[in-house]
């Protein structure tokens, strides 16, 4: 596997400040990403969240390694009972009244490679999903409502 990081791109129809809130703020990431009981985007804050395949479902660790507030946030993510340890980073570009945002997902072939749920492309298939759907129609929504 190659030790290259995970990244992808999109562009959304919001403001940097708006993006912030929707990716740090739990009651609004239940809405696009994962239902975390808490979460304050604060240096070594730690949550956990569960998610999985259909088949598993495993317990995500994170704990926050670097915060500039409307601009990065990046969090270690590992798995409990599991070796590895990766990192994401959310990075917000304003783009006139626009938003580009870029996630990186570094560490991955840290992860056992007999496990189908940690492969490589079950991780980009799953950030696709949810920077390249999930969040888009987030704000979609939220723009209908405006």
């Amino acid at each position: 596997m190659k030790n290259e990081p995970f990244v992808i791109e999109r562009t959304l129809n919001a403001s940097p400040e708006r993006v912030w809130k929707a990716i740090t703020n739990k009651d609004q990431m239940k809405e696009w990403y994962f239902n975390l009981a808490e979460f304050e985007p604060v240096l070594g804050f730690e949550f956990t969240f569960e998610g999985g395949s259909e088949e598993m479902t495993y317990i995500h660790l994170c704990k926050i390694t670097k915060v500039e507030p409307g601009k990065l946030l990046q969090y270690s993510w590992r798995y409990q009972d599991y070796p590895g340890n990766s990192f994401v980073t959310w990075e917000l570009f304003s783009e006139g009244d626009k938003t580009r945002l870029k996630l990186t997902h570094e560490g991955l072939e840290t992860f056992p490679t007999d496990n189908k749920d940690f492969a490589r492309s079950s991780f980009e298939a799953g950030w696709t999903y949810i920077i390249g759907t999930s969040i888009i129609n987030y704000f979609d929504k939220q723009a209908e409502t405006l």
